[in-house]
């Protein structure tokens, strides 16, 4: 993590590694039912987005996430096995089993939390942000959320605070198109009128700037940028990223004994937009990525392919040790519970 500029082939290597790891946690559904209680998203196609942003960091920083959550932590260094233990509930996980999918942390990697609560990162974040700023050791925070979140007002309290007080803060919106089952110009004003979402910056007299989000190169050279000025007491910049989920909403909850299963995308699911869906398929960040490297003469297919099949062995490494994993103990059930 630094402000120097990025390997382009380490940036498409984390790619396929978030990229398998959420197709594990897709297929745990099926290989293994029941293994996954409760909600657990995805963000399939914003990989460009997370890992050319985190990139632009560097060791003392934090990150801030929504409960579409686990690429960042394996942006960051987080190991898979301790969060796909997690995610299945075992002691070993990266939380203790405690949290699942929508509450992965690991604050000695700057992850701090994420919650199930839309928008809850970026009050929290500016908090972060604050912290850092009165401990005067030129730490930035990244704030990701989605386009939905701002809609919260707790998305406006917060830009408006951070720019009074120029907190060393980066908001980067990942626009994905969608808003659980909405599209996003059905519930968005800017959308609405064909504005970028970025817009909303000027209210609170602050950069804002739209880039695709499929690029990671221009994400990073665009959220670096936005971090230097944070750096220097410039303060916050809202950086809105185009991305496309590749995956539906989130799973499909069911009783106990009944496999979660991923429902199809709401694009076909609810609009029946069948050749928009397949037009973002043909668009997903990581094929791309992969034939300008190899285009450039930065990766030969070879290299490539040997990417891949390095990232479905750690996984597979990964799901045996997380199977294998106990469950936390019954007695430890009611552990940092404090009432």
């Amino acid at each position: 993590m630094s402000t120097a500029a990025p390997d382009p082939v380490e940036l498409y290597r984390q790619m396929v590694r978030i990229r398998e790891f959420e197709e594990r946690v897709k297929s745990s559904f099926a290989d293994h039912p029941g293994v996954i209680r409760g909600h657990t998203h995805l963000a399939d196609g914003a990989e460009a987005s997370i890992v050319g942003s985190i990139a632009a960091i560097r060791p003392g920083d934090q990150v801030m996430a929504t409960y579409r959550c686990h690429g960042y932590p394996i942006a960051l260094g987080t190991d898979t096995t301790a969060m796909l233990a997690e995610i299945y509930g075992r002691a070993t996980g990266l939380c203790g089993g405690y949290g699942g999918s929508m509450h992965l942390a690991d604050p000695e990697r700057g992850f701090l939390g994420t919650s199930g609560i839309v928008g809850q990162s970026i009050p929290q974040a500016t908090g972060a942000a604050y912290a850092a700023q009165v401990r005067r050791a030129g730490e930035v925070v990244l704030c990701f959320f989605g386009d939905g979140a701002s809609k919260q007002g707790a998305f406006h309290e917060s830009l408006n605070v951070a720019s009074l007080w120029k907190l060393p803060i980066v908001f980067v919106m990942e626009n994905n198109s969608f808003s659980g089952s909405v599209r996003v110009e059905q519930e968005d004003a800017n959308a609405a009128a064909g504005e970028p979402l970025a817009t909303k910056a000027k209210a609170y007299s602050m950069p804002g700037v739209t880039v695709d989000g499929g690029d990671p190169l221009l994400v990073h050279e665009h959220v670096a940028a936005a971090v230097a000025a944070a750096r220097a007491g410039a303060g916050p910049t809202l950086v809105e990223t185009l991305v496309y989920r590749l995956s539906a909403h989130g799973n499909t909850i069911a009783p106990p004994g009944v496999p979660l299963t991923y429902p199809e995308h709401e694009a076909v699911r609810v609009f029946g937009a069948v050749e928009e869906y397949e037009a973002a398929l043909r668009g997903d960040p990581i094929p791309r990525l992969r034939a300008r490297l190899v285009g450039d003469g930065l990766l030969t297919v070879e290299e490539a392919a040997a990417i891949a099949a390095d990232a479905t062995a750690e996984l597979d490494r990964a799901e045996a040790e997380a199977l294998a994993a106990p469950l936390p103990a019954p007695e430890d059930a009611l552990r940092f519970v404090e009432a």
